[in-house]
C-alpha cells in the first residue's frame, strides 16, 4: 500500500481558523516571518476595486492588497477573465506576502500573490502527480455537466458528471454542494497545457461492497434517480442501484421506500418494489469512501463482481 505523501497544498478555506495560520497574519511581525520562510497562508477577499484589486482581511491597522496580475496563475497563458478575479469576493484566498510596507498613516500595507502560491503548489506538488494518485479536492462550482473542484492553492480540476458515482445522477447538485470536501481519483492529466482531470466513483465501493448493506426482505430507502417506461432506478447507495417496475407519479429525486426482493450479484441487478413515496428530498446521500485513510493510489478498480458479463472497470497508468 502506498501510504499518504505530505500534502501541505490544500484546497482553499482549509487553512483558515487554523492556529499557524491565524498567528501569521495577526501582527506585522507574523506576516514578516511568513515572508521570510515563504510560507502560504489564507485568508477572506473582502472588495474588489474597478481596477481589480483585491482587498484581503487582515485585521487591524494592516490592509492586505492584491493586484489583478497576482490573482490568478494561468499555466497555458490564457487570458484571466474579470469575472475570476471578482467572484473571489467573500471567499478564501490563498497567498503568499511579497512585500511589506507603510501606508504613511501608521498603518502596514501587505501586497499579497495568490499566483506565487499557486506556482509552488504547481511545481512541488501537482506536477509530480500521476493518474492513480488520491487526492484531497474542495467542490467549487457546479455544472450540469460536471464539478470544478479545487485541488490545491485554488487550482481547479474538472470532475466530469460521468465520474462521479456508477448510480447516475441528472446533476452534480444531486450528489455534492459548493464547499464540500470530497477525495478524487486523477484521471488524467494534460502535461502540455498542465491540466489535471479528476474522477471519484472509484473511491465508492464495488457493487460487492454496496450490496453486502443490503439483504433480501429488508424494506430500505432510496432515492429514485431515472424513471423510463420499463422501470425506476432507485439509489440504495452512490454507487448502487436496483430497479423497481413502473408506477405512476413517481418523480426523479424522490425518496422511496422500496422492498428487496431479490439481490443477484451474478447479474449486479437488484430487484426492488417501492412501497410508498415520500415528499422529495433535496439533501445529498452520505458519501463512504471503501479506501484506508492513509492511501494514495491505486493502478486499478474493478467495480464488477467476478464471473459477470458486463465489466466495469478502471486503469490507471503513469
Amino acid at each position: 500500500m502506498i501510504k499518504e505523501k505530505e500534502n501541505k497544498y490544500l484546497p482553499e478555506g482549509l487553512l483558515i481558523g487554523c492556529h499557524e495560520n491565524s498567528e501569521y497574519i495577526s501582527s506585522e511581525q507574523g506576516l514578516e516571518r511568513a515572508m521570510a520562510l515563504g510560507k502560504i497562508l489564507e485568508s477572506t477577499a473582502i472588495l474588489c476595486d474597478s481596477e481589480l484589486t483585491l482587498t484581503v482581511d487582515l485585521g487591524g491597522d494592516i490592509k492586505g492588497l492584491m493586484y489583478k496580475n497576482e490573482v490568478i496563475y494561468s499555466p497555458s497563458g490564457e487570458p484571466v477573465k474579470d469575472i475570476a478575479i471578482i467572484s473571489r469576493v467573500g471567499k478564501p484566498i490563498c497567498f503568499k506576502v511579497i512585500r511589506l510596507e507603510s501606508d504613511g498613516a501608521g498603518g502596514t500595507v501587505a501586497y499579497l500573490s495568490r499566483r506565487q502560491a499557486q506556482i509552488e503548489c504547481m511545481n512541488n506538488y501537482l506536477s509530480t502527480l500521476v493518474s492513480g494518485d488520491i487526492i484531497p479536492a474542495r467542490i467549487t462550482h457546479l455544472e450540469h455537466f460536471g464539478a470544478f473542484v479545487d485541488i490545491g492553492c485554488g487550482i481547479p480540476s474538472l470532475l466530469s458528471i460521468d465520474c462521479i458515482s456508477v448510480s447516475r445522477i441528472s446533476h452534480p447538485r444531486d450528489r455534492f454542494y459548493v464547499g464540500m470536501q470530497i477525495k478524487t481519483v486523477v484521471k488524467s492529466i494534460d502535461r502540455e497545457q498542465m491540466r489535471i482531470y479528476v474522477t471519484h466513483k472509484e473511491l465508492l465501493g464495488t457493487w460487492e461492497e454496496n450490496a453486502v448493506s443490503f439483504k433480501t426482505g429488508q424494506t430500505v430507502m432510496g432515492i429514485v434517480r431515472s424513471v423510463e417506461q420499463y422501470g425506476i432506478f432507485i439509489e440504495l447507495s452512490p454507487n448502487l442501484a436496483g430497479l423497481a417496475e413502473y408506477r405512476e407519479g413517481i418523480q426523479v429525486g424522490q425518496s422511496v421506500a422500496v422492498y428487496i426482493k431479490n439481490i443477484i450479484p451474478e447479474r449486479m441487478k437488484i430487484k426492488l418494489v417501492i412501497i410508498d413515496a415520500c415528499k422529495s428530498d433535496q439533501s445529498h446521500p452520505r458519501l463512504e469512501y471503501y479506501i484506508s485513510p492513509d492511501r494514495a493510489h491505486m493502478d486499478y478498480w474493478r467495480y464488477s463482481p467476478l464471473g459477470t458479463s458486463k465489466i466495469i472497470e478502471s486503469h490507471f497508468s503513469a
